[in-house]
């Protein structure tokens, strides 16, 4: 352990930049199927994430209100207007499990869609600010009455237009039910038109506390300083999770405070837990995509994360002397104001810290010696990551102080951490699981009692939702299994929509996420009229077979598509239906089951048997 003993404060003052920012690191939510884990490797996965002592000792965590996401969907608390379930989806049971393990943790709530009762059937929220108001209120009152969990932040709609009335309503909705704590930030978007907004209304001004902008590149605008709000960059990163992955995060958590004073840098999203080949596949600072095998990852970006969240916290602030070096890379020097002093440096190049947007402008790097004066007194460890490794360690001294000053050889590709912070950690886990292929035979009756989370293991809802439910008179839209070629996928389903109502199962299903429409595969439907098709896309517009099946809604039928080579047949309750339909493509892809609209049906004894 390099222990230093320093006279001096680190660069020219002990002052903030400015006094009221102070810094946040912050992480969205995963998708799926982290909740399906095994007990003991859920609390791994936890403690990379969340544990004080390991890599993260704070974090906001953004709670995504009813999301259709590039990678899949969330449900709602309201499906519709008279019904309210705040059990739904698996963002309660993490919200609390991080609460478990980081009481000062802060909670976002942000709404990515809205169900269509909200606007009156309309795909607009704002023509009724009073209903959709109310909405986001109620989630945040059912956090605190169901689950013991306080929102603090929240948020007006996910990269959409805002509105000022709504924005204005939201702050006397959350006052008048007794929310007045809980923060708005605004707009989740660019930079513009919100900062103009702001600067043009007092009003709007008053009930807005922190600008949020998505994927900044490091920069603000003049407008946004002079709100003298708080500016964060609430949603960044998205970024395939390897060394170049790492290699963005480590560059934009320096520099979107460097270049743009944004005291808080959401990582969208905190582990990727969904199938890799949906479209942002190994997005998230880990990865845990296997729930049959209980393999997960610890990326690049964890070993980032912990350079900054282990030597800082919530109300940290700033210190005048953040910049640029003189040979490219950046640092930043923050204090808690009680004696305590963390600098972290970093030497990312551009090929090296790419993130997946904004586009990233030419920059030079070259290794570098980096003189550093300080003044007052302290003990400093050195904490190092060097490029392709994942070191994140205590090292043996790497400088030599000399009249109040020394001096880093810093290479390119590296991060350093420089602090008074006694107690970080890389920590130490067993190795996870070996990774596996997915089981050849799969089977789910969805029999399980008093579930922690609303989906079934497994399962990535695309586009509507799937919930655990128990039809007591007898003993949504997308979901995704397994990837093969050969296969029979076998599931009972009931139709709860007369005569327009129908569902499907399918297989070798080739794309998933917001490209789901234009899915191709081989697609078997019933219809509550008593008819029956097949298709070779989800949209149903290429069609291999058609005909009658006397298929009824209320009542069970049991659907079997088996695929083989370039032929696909399909029996309806034992019976073969039709056969022999020609599939020229795609040659292999997912099992799924779904639905022809957004209406309720039931799906019980799903099984996938492949070769």
């Amino acid at each position: 352990m390099c222990n230093i003993c320093l006279k001096l404060v680190w660069f020219k003052s002990y002052e903030s930049k400015s006094s009221g920012l102070s810094i946040h690191d912050s992480f969205d939510l995963a998708l799926l199927p982290t909740v399906n884990f095994p007990q003991e490797t859920i609390k791994y996965i936890l403690s990379y994430l969340i544990l004080s002592y390991l890599i993260l000792s704070y974090l906001i965590l953004s709670y995504l209100i009813l999301s259709y996401l590039p990678d899949g969907t969330e449900p709602s608390h309201m499906h519709y207007e008279n019904d309210e379930n705040y059990f739904r989806g698996y963002e309660w049971w993490l919200m609390k499990e991080a609460k478990k393990r980081n009481p000062d943790i802060t909670l976002i709530g942000l709404p990515w869609a809205f169900p269509g009762w909200v606007g009156h059937g309309k795909n607009w929220p704002y023509d009724f600010p009073d209903i959709t108001a109310a909405y986001v209120v109620n989630w945040i009152l059912g956090a605190k009455q169901y689950h013991d969990l306080d929102i603090q932040y929240v948020g007006i709609w996910n990269e959409r237009n805002f509105d000022s009335k709504y924005i204005k309503l939201l702050r006397y909705t959350l006052d008048k039910s007794g929310l007045d704590t809980v923060r708005i930030i605004a707009s989740d978007n660019l930079w513009e038109p919100i900062t103009r907004s702001l600067l043009l209304d007092p009003e709007l001004s008053r009930a807005v506390d922190v600008i949020g902008a998505h994927y900044p590149g490091t920069t603000t605008v003049a407008g946004a300083l002079k709100t003298q709000k708080k500016l964060w960059s609430s949603e960044d990163y998205s970024t395939f999770n390897n060394e170049v992955g790492g290699g963005c995060w480590a560059r934009i958590l320096n520099q979107n405070y460097v270049n743009g004073l944004m005291t808080s840098t959401i990582s969208w999203n905190l582990v990727a837990s969904y199938y890799d080949d949906l479209p942002f596949g190994r997005d998230g600072l880990m990865t845990a995509e296997e729930p049959w095998s209980g393999n997960y990852v610890v990326e690049s970006p964890i070993w980032i994360t912990a350079h900054t969240t282990q030597f800082t916290q919530p109300g940290w602030t700033y210190l005048q002397t953040v910049g640029h070096l003189a040979q490219g890379g950046s640092y930043v020097a923050l204090t808690d104001g009680k004696g305590n002093l963390t600098v972290v440096i970093e030497t990312m190049s551009h090929d090296h810290s790419v993130c997946i947007r904004p586009p990233l402008p030419p920059f030079n790097v070259t290794s570098q010696n980096a003189t550093f004066q300080l003044k007052g007194s302290f003990t400093l460890d050195i904490y190092f990551l060097i490029k392709d490794k994942h070191i994140f360690k205590s090292s043996p001294c790497l400088f030599q102080l000399s009249d109040g000053s020394f001096t880093l050889n810093l290479a390119v590709d590296e991060v350093y951490t420089l602090t008074t912070i006694t107690t970080g950690q890389k920590g130490s886990y067993p190795e996870p699981p070996a990774s596996a292929h997915f089981p050849k035979v799969y089977k789910d009756d969805f029999n399980i009692r008093n579930p922690p989370f609303s989906e079934a293991p497994d399962f990535a809802d695309q586009t509507g939702v799937f919930e655990y439910y128990v039809n007591l008179t007898d003993p949504d839209d997308g979901s995704w299994i397994n990837q093969e070629q050969n296969l029979t996928v076998t599931c009972d389903v009931f139709m709860e929509t007369v005569k327009t109502g129908g569902v499907f199962i399918a297989a070798r299903v080739d794309k998933g996420g917001g490209s789901i429409r234009t899915a191709a595969g081989i697609f078997y439907w019933v219809f509550a009229d008593g008819s029956f098709k097949v298709t070779n896309d989800l949209a149903g517009q290429t069609v291999l077979a058609k005909g009658e099946s006397g298929t009824r809604a209320f009542g069970w039928h049991t659907l079997t598509l088996t695929i083989k080579g370039g032929y696909a047949s399909g029996l309806l309750n034992g019976y073969t239906l039709w056969k022999y339909a020609t599939l020229e493509s795609p040659k292999n892809g997912w099992a799924a089951i779904g639905t022809h609209s957004f209406e309720l049906a039931q799906f019980d004894n799903f099984a996938v048997e492949a070769e």
